[in-house]
Formats: C-alpha cells, structure tokens, sequence
C-alpha cells in the first residue's frame, strides 16, 4: 500500500469512530445540527473516492454483485433511512467490515475467509449497518469538539491504514502521533458496540437469519484468535469479550428459531474468495478434491475445483465437473458464467455468446452476466457492440471505476479517443486523482468536434475542479 496522501489524513477525520462518553443522544438531536445526513453523504463519498486510489480492490463481478445484494438485503429491513450504498471490496485475507458515513461499507476478501455460514457474514454486516443507522459517527463528532483536528487526523490516519490490511504501518501511525493516549478512547465505546450488536440481530431476525449467527461467530473468533499475538483488525476495533458473546447470545436466543443460517450460493461465493488466496490454481484443485473426496455431494467443492481447473488450463476436466452442476441447476448463473468463461478460454466463442444470450433472457439487469457479455464481445474485437454494452451498464453502475475503466479502453479501441480520455477522466475522479482526471479532460477538450461537447467537458472540468477544492478547503 502506498503512503497516505494529505487528503486522505484529513479525510480519515470523517470516518465514524464513536467517543469515550457514556451518554448516548437520540436521533435527531444535536448531532444532526453539526453533521448533516447530506453532509455525511458527501464526506463520505469524498473519502471513498481517496480510499480506492489507496487500497487493491476486489473486481470480481460475482464477488461485488453478491456483497452489494446482501447488504441491501439487510438495508431493507434496517433502521438505516438513507440508503444510498456504496461499496469497496478490498483485496486483503485480513478479517475486516466497516462502514463509514455517507453509506460507505467496506468487506474485505478475508471476512469471507473467516465468516464459514451466510449467516456469521451477515451478521458482521448487520452490526456494521447498524453503526450506519444509528449514526454513530455524528454522535461521536458531537462529543468531540473540542479534540484539535491535527492531532484526530494524524490518529485517524493511522485507523484507516489498519482498518484496510496494513496493520503494523497503522499501528506504527498511531503511535507516532501525540494521541497516543487517546488511542483506546477513540474506538468504538462499549455502549455504541452493544448498540450496534442490539440492533442488528434484530436486523438479522428480520431479513430471515437466523440471529444466533452473531454469537456463534464471535465466540468461534473469540476461541481461534485467543492466543494470537496479533489478532485481526476486525478483533482490535470491535473487541469480542465474555460479555459480549453472552450479551449477543442471550438477546439472540429469545428470537425463534427457523431462520436462515447458510446457503449454496454463499459457498460457492466463498470457494471463488478462498481460490483468490490460494498460493496457485494447482495448489487450490488439490484443496477442492480432498473436500469433494470427503464430500462427493458438495456443490460448492466440486465447483471450486472447476474454477481451479479452468485457470489451471484443465480444461476438459473443468467442463467434467461443471456438467453435473449444470444438469442439477440449469438456471443458475453462477455455474453458467464458469462454462461461459471456459469456452472463453477454450476460444469457443459461439458456444459462449450463446449461453450469455439464453441467460440474459432470463436475467437482463444480472450485472455480472452483462459484465460477461462486454468481455467476450472485447475479446471477439467487437468494440462497437462493446462500447454500447458498457453504455447500458453504466446507467445501473455510474459510480464504479471498474466499468469506466472498461469504457474507456472500450471506446479507444473503437477510435473514440474525446470518449475515451472522458471515461478515463470519470475513473481518475471515482479514485480519488482529481488532476490526472482534469487532465484527462483537457485532452478531450482541445479534441472535441463541436462548441457544444466542448461546452459539455468545460462544465465537467468546473465539477472536478470544485472537488478538488472542498478536498483543500477540508485541508486547512
């Protein structure tokens, strides 16, 4: 990870860390007076903006379709009133989940290396939306006035680095700081951790979990991690104590029992995560075979062990093992997107457009199978049907760099360079860079055809430039 840029120091003073008080104000009080829910909004996507150009993210299309349909899942049932999500998969085995103000949520891949059922991730993320909904960090910002915002900044700087994997550069910033002392006080308080436990195994009772997911969680992280020198960024900020796990167990037991606690889907979610950390595809197939040796009748293994043999260029033994799959559950995208990436990589594009047509048909707003129909009319060189693909899904995708990065190299290579340098623009800016964006569009600029497009680029210039300008003005 690079070195924190300076607007990232003052942009980590926007990230929701409670206080030490023990008083806790209601909604609506005057939290809301010195940090508005449009305020947060706009904090927060300015500071997800300099996180994304400072962490390596997760773009799996299934991976960040899964995480962003689970959490919403949740959101519907929760106490969170605006729900205007945005999400950052980040590329790390640490166990980590956070949310930040403005409706920022953060999962990071090693939460789906620890959490074993759907049930334990989602209740990670039901605590997390919890802190969302009860506006944890306005709260916190009302009880801390009068803390000196150099001393926060080079304090919170330092929570960011670790919150997001790099755990021993965070430590060493915190402890370089002279706030030191405050280091305790400005995690979570007890109080607001209980809140948020509170609230979402209620959350979880409601979408359809089965709430003894949260303390089955905490107490199997309590017993893994108990010797552990160093245990993970998710157990430093949000401690799992005895009391804790009897507090979460207790109030989950009063629910009734018959909720859901782990599904196919989420396993098959889970092998893609742990096949990204595994040391090579080989060392993965080996994995998935033990599992399906021990269980000939698991799904998720056998599919593993399929992915693992399309990287691994098995390719015929991948087509082998996702034939059962297919036949049992023909409809699944999952499955049919693994056979269209191997005909993909068997150069049987026909076979693959064909499979991408029949399940579009079915499913025509599925991101990742829109996502799949722009990769292989790329790899086909069919830059004008791609270029036209990735304008339909940027109206559901406005806000993800992935998909502007895609457009841009999509409209190169179909000779649209104003377009290109203008999507290119639209990335920089999500990713936190706003002069090479501004760049970006100067290049545009002296290229456009007409005063109207030039128009067009002059007032996106103006947008980016009063960006940049609150980014500084929170500098000072």
């Amino acid at each position: 990870m690079s070195l924190l840029r300076p607007t990232l120091l003052t942009l980590a003073c926007l990230l929701p860390l409670a206080s030490i008080a023990d008083d806790l104000p209601s909604l609506g009080d005057a939290s809301s007076a010195i940090v508005s829910p449009q305020q947060e909004h706009d904090l927060g996507r300015a500071w997800l903006s300099i996180l994304r150009g400072q962490v390596n993210q997760l773009s799996d299309p299934l991976l960040k379709d899964f995480v962003e349909n689970s959490v919403y899942k949740l959101a519907e049932t929760s106490q969170l009133q605006d729900r205007r999500l945005e999400f950052i998969l980040i590329d790390s085995k640490e166990l980590n989940a956070f949310a930040a103000p403005g409706g920022i949520v953060g999962v990071n891949g090693g939460l789906f290396l620890n959490a074993q059922t759907e049930g334990e991730y989602a209740g990670v993320l039901a605590h997390e939306l919890a802190h969302l909904s009860q506006r944890h960090f306005a709260r916190g910002i009302e009880q801390q006035q009068q803390m000196q915002l150099p001393v926060m900044a080079a304090l919170l700087a330092g929570i960011v680095l670790a919150a997001t994997g790099a755990g021993d550069a965070g430590i060493a910033a915190i402890a370089g700081t002279q706030a030191g002392a405050y280091q305790k006080q400005m995690s979570f308080s007890r109080e607001r951790e209980q809140e948020a436990d509170r609230i979402g195994i209620i959350n979880l009772e409601k979408a359809g979990y089965d709430p003894r997911n949260m303390p089955n969680m905490f107490e199997r992280l309590a017993r893994q991690y108990r010797f552990d020198a160093k245990p993970p960024e998710f157990l430093l900020t949000h401690p799992v104590t005895e009391s804790r796990i009897a507090d979460t167990r207790n109030r989950a037991e009063q629910s009734p029992k018959g909720g859901v606690e782990d599904t196919v889907r989420y396993q098959l979610i889970r092998a893609r995560v742990q096949l990204i950390y595994e040391e090579t595809p080989g060392m993965a197939a080996k994995r998935f075979r033990v599992l399906l040796d021990e269980n000939p009748n698991s799904d998720p293994a056998r599919y593993g062990l399929a992915i693992a043999q399309i990287k691994g260029g098995q390719l015929n033994e991948a087509r082998a093992n996702l034939k059962p799959l297919l036949a049992k559950s023909p409809n699944e995208v999952i499955y049919n997107l693994a056979e269209i990436d191997l005909d993909i990589t068997n150069n049987r594009f026909p076979d693959a457009q064909a499979r991408v047509d029949k399940m579009l048909a079915l499913y025509p707003d599925n991101y990742p199978l829109n996502q799949s129909r722009v990769d292989l009319l790329l790899k086909q060189g069919h830059y004008p049907e791609a270029e036209k693909a990735l304008s339909s899904l940027l109206k559901s995708r406005p806000e993800d760099p992935d998909v502007w990065n895609l457009v841009a190299d999509a409209r190169g290579q179909n000779g649209n360079i104003v377009g290109s340098q203008q999507a290119r623009a639209e990335y920089f800016a999500l990713t936190g860079d706003f002069r090479q964006a501004i760049q970006q569009l100067d290049f545009a600029q002296r290229r456009a055809g007409n005063f109207q497009e030039q128009a067009k680029i002059d007032a996106r210039i103006k947008e980016l430039r009063d960006q940049e300008r609150m980014v500084k003005d929170m500098m000072r």
